[in-house]
């Protein structure tokens, strides 16, 4: 909100002021709308830009960015309460089943100005919530991949094959489940983002819906029905278990196949 009205104050649009920087004029909004804090150096030259006098600066010490999205942190607070989470991705494998190689080099590319401390501050902390899958009482993981999580090769041959080995074995315990979608199955609900629907001992099923840079925690009870049964359908079209862990398998092996030197 403060930035906003220094942004009209100064009578600039979201893109004349992303020009000045230069960022996307999207961020600008994201940063306006608090979904994002901008990095430090981005929000010294805003403060500069808009003739702030230190006020952006004073501002951005108390909401410093931390490792998870502000837009993420009610999800993230929910997640070790739940009993089940049913997780559908159309793009990448889901952060409590990556491998550090994975999530670093999904890190980089999607902060590909973040230095590097700022990287691994934010792999520790995706690494550090797979803590909920190795305790006494871990939830229930239904996931189910998009045939594009397992076709895109972030990180390369080598960290695709890892990462697809890790979640062969994570599929082979009694509390996670892996199932393709294949392209074949055509379209379908869920081609812009990402769901989870979570389920907890007491309390209504809560839906958390992802984008790229966005997310939003759903608990009206209409709502949270209607993305349970885009679930059910998604699940409808998905491989059988087997035909899954085959498949992954098969995706596995063909990344060994482009880095062998480096398997051996």
């Amino acid at each position: 909100m403060k930035l906003r009205k220094l942004r009209i104050r100064a009578g600039l649009t979201q893109k004349q002021l992303g020009e000045k920087l230069p960022i996307a004029h999207s961020r600008i909004a994201q940063f306006e709308l608090g979904n994002e804090v901008p990095p430090e150096d981005v929000n010294g030259r805003l403060d500069e830009l808009l003739d702030a006098d230190g006020d952006l600066i004073d501002l951005w010490s108390h909401v410093k960015p931390t490792p998870h999205p502000q837009y993420a942190r009610r999800f993230m607070d929910l997640e070790p309460k739940a009993v089940k989470m049913l997780k559908f991705l159309s793009q990448t494998v889901p952060g409590l089943l990556q491998t550090e190689a994975y999530a670093r080099a999904q890190m980089r590319i999607g902060n590909p100005r973040d230095p590097a401390a700022r990287i691994e501050e934010r792999v520790r902390a995706r690494l550090g919530r797979q803590s909920i899958l190795h305790s006494s009482q871990p939830p229930l993981l239904w996931c189910i991949l998009d045939e594009a999580v397992l076709r895109r090769p972030i990180g390369g041959p080598l960290v695709m094959a890892e990462q697809l080995a890790h979640l062969i074995a994570w599929a082979q315990t009694p509390h996670v489940v892996v199932q393709m979608l294949p392209f074949a199955a055509g379209g379908h609900p869920m081609l812009a983002g990402s769901l989870t629907v979570m389920s907890f001992r007491r309390g209504p099923d809560v839906v958390y819906v992802e984008g790229s840079r966005t997310g939003e925690l759903v608990k009206e009870t209409e709502e949270v029905a209607q993305y349970a049964l885009t679930y059910d359908l998604l699940q409808a079209s998905a491989l059988s278990l087997d035909e899954s862990l085959t498949a992954i398998h098969e995706f596995m092996e063909g990344y060994r196949a482009c880095a062998p030197h480096a398997l051996r």
